[in-house]
């Protein structure tokens, strides 16, 4: 699959296989209008037939933003979990639409999110050293606000 030069040989797709690769790309997990738009380019679909393609994933229910972006921030914030600021700043690098954010961020609970910034804030006093209060509560909030958490949230979950 490399060519002469060790660079990786893309495949170019024709129509039907296009139409067949692109919807398994799809089943396979949630992806966002950006993914198989990308896809697509890279194995030589463009124009009219690509947006014949993306078309016809969504009207097939291959492709759908608001079910990606619930998807995307549910398990962001359950595995990773990354605070709303930084999931929303992802979706919006995924050219997401603001209603499809709005959505998905609906879909964290608020006490679910305070427990987690409660958690990672436990977490981090086991592993991190605080010569004084000051430094503790300076330490923590840096931490859970590159982790996406709200100043409010923060204020509340160190308080």
């Amino acid at each position: 699959m490399f060519d002469e030069s060790g660079e990786k040989k893309v495949k170019y797709w024709s129509a039907d296989e296009a139409k067949l690769n692109i919807q398994s790309y799809c089943a396979y997990q949630e992806r966002c209008h950006q993914e198989v738009r990308s896809k697509l380019l890279q194995h030589g679909i463009y124009g009219d037939l690509l947006e014949e393609l993306i078309s016809d994933l969504i009207i097939n229910n291959f492709l759908n933003e608001e079910r990606f972006a619930k998807t995307f921030a549910g398990g962001k914030f359950r595995i990773k979990h990354w605070g709303r600021n930084k999931i929303k700043q992802e979706l919006k690098l995924k050219q997401v639409s603001d209603y499809s954010i709005r959505e998905a961020l609906k879909e964290i609970p608020d006490v679910d999110y305070l427990e987690t910034a409660k958690m990672l804030i436990a977490k981090k006093e086991r592993t991190t050293k605080f010569s004084n209060k000051y430094e503790r509560s300076q330490k923590l909030t840096v931490y859970l606000a590159q982790k996406g958490f709200e100043f409010e949230v923060i204020k509340e979950a160190i308080g």
